[in-house]
């Protein structure tokens, strides 16, 4: 095979959470109680607009998570090798921005690099002479005969995005028109709109980053729209695999102890009060540094980087989500203490039902908008999370790319002068808008399984 694939863990779960989505999907197309209050989430236009924008990002984060090894080119007969470097097929789409280096800075659709150099005339009557200028990149804008010519290019180069981007608002446009005849109730119009500013934005940037560095450079040369790219994934993994840990915990224990009363009520109080207690950055930093000692002194379990980064970075979402469940927990528990005392309840009592099945048949059922609901609004919460904590060097693994390690990097590239700011930018702008998206998602999910909404 010319590649070999690699199933890192993170893959695995990311994958197996999907399918379990897509069971779950399955399931609210067959039942109408579970269909209606999703199809009151997506009877607003706000939450078709955000599905849009999640969508794209999970598009992103999918092909990010499909890794591979290249089979490497051997002169004699013998065993198949395959390169150390774990590459996904995002890498593969991005192979342009991936492997068109700068030796450091440039800023963005620039054509030199930002500092100046000592550089040696090789031309002309002053040939052999050093002269310290900005020196030309080896990429950016480098199939220009005259640097004089670049932005009469980047106008052209973006006003071809538009066209293509015009084009598919037709395509669109049409599209929208008969989905609203065969589902009425969906605001594809929404969805459309918004669909169409992602692919104004986009188009034009695919156009411009094939010669230019749209974000420019960091310090070693990479290019940062390709950093900011990479970043969505572990994002991704951040807030959903964290979920995993955290919802048999929350659910289990903040039903358990509204439901059984007495001292189980007690014990898990006290569990979660004391947890809860304890700072959640020291918390979560000290098992962080205690796991990089194991990682470090092991060194032999990880093959590759990648899976060493990887391991790393599961064990992030293990301590984020064994330090999250109280909130989820505390909600459930108080929900609980409601439904335990309710009519139907005491009549499964009365008949002798088992309390597991009182659990598992009446109580989980009436908490699952609960559930919904906190897993919808933590996502961003997990997520900045992420920054906050590579920021201070507890996050992921400084090789990982990560909105945490860019914010990280640019803490030094800001006090410099001039100032370094779009590494930064490219940061704040890729997590304001996932983030953003996330929150008003979760606002329409909120008033969806709000039980006290009437279905129209």
């Amino acid at each position: 095979m010319p590649f070999m694939p690699v199933f890192l863990a993170t893959d695995v779960l990311l994958w197996l959470l999907i399918a379990a989505v897509a069971g779950y999907g399955w399931s609210c197309s067959r039942k109408v109680h579970l269909a209606l209050p999703w199809k009151r989430v997506f009877q607003s236009g706000v939450a078709s607009a955000c599905s849009v924008v999640l969508g794209g990002f999970v598009v992103v984060g999918i092909a990010d998570s499909l890794h591979f090894r290249v089979k490497l080119d051997q002169a004699g007969a013998g065993a198949t090798a395959y390169s150390p470097e774990v590459l996904s097929v995002l890498d593969l789409a991005l192979s342009g921005l991936r492997e068109r280096h700068e030796r450091t800075y440039s800023a963005p659709l620039s054509t030199r690099l930002y500092a100046k150099e000592l550089v040696e005339i090789k031309e002309g009557p002053d040939a052999g002479r050093q002269l310290r200028e900005y020196p030309r990149l080896r990429h950016g804008g480098s199939h220009l005969e005259s640097e004089d010519d670049r932005l009469g290019d980047i106008y052209a180069r973006v006003g071809l995005g538009l066209l293509a981007a015009s084009l598919a608002a037709v395509l669109i446009a049409l599209a929208a028109r008969r989905l609203k005849k065969t589902s009425p109730g969906i605001p594809w119009q929404s969805a459309g709109a918004m669909l169409l500013v992602i692919l104004a934005v986009a188009l034009p940037v695919f156009m411009l980053s094939r010669h230019y560095h749209v974000l420019g450079t960091d310090k070693v040369g990479q290019d940062v729209l390709y950093l900011s790219l990479k970043s969505i994934r572990i994002s991704l993994i951040i807030g959903t695999l964290t979920t995993l840990v955290l919802l048999p915990l929350g659910v289990a224990l903040g039903i358990t102890a509204g439901y059984f009363r007495g001292w189980v009520d007690d014990v898990i109080q006290y569990v979660y009060t004391t947890l809860n207690s304890i700072p959640g950055v020291l918390l979560i930093a000290a098992a962080v540094l205690m796991m990089q000692v194991v990682i470090d002194r092991n060194a032999d379990w990880f093959p590759t980087a990648a899976q060493r980064a990887d391991f790393r970075l599961l064990i992030l979402c293990a301590i984020l989500g064994l330090t999250s469940w109280t909130g989820l927990a505390r909600l459930l528990r108080g929900e609980a203490l409601k439904l335990s005392q309710l009519e139907f309840i005491q009549a499964a009592h009365a008949f002798g039902v088992s309390d597991a099945r009182v659990l598992s048949r009446h109580v989980l059922p009436n908490v699952a908008h609960i559930v919904i609901i906190t897993v919808v609004m933590d996502f961003s919460g997990l997520v900045l999370a992420e920054a906050v904590l590579s920021y201070v060097g507890v996050g992921v693994d400084p090789a990982t790319t990560s909105f945490g390690t860019m914010i990280n990097a640019a803490r030094l590239e800001m006090g410099r002068e001039p100032i370094v700011w779009w590494s930064l930018a490219a940061a704040f702008a890729f997590m304001f808008v996932l983030v953003l998206a996330a929150n008003l998602f979760a606002d329409a999910v909120r008033d969806g399984f709000d039980p006290r909404v009437r279905i129209p």
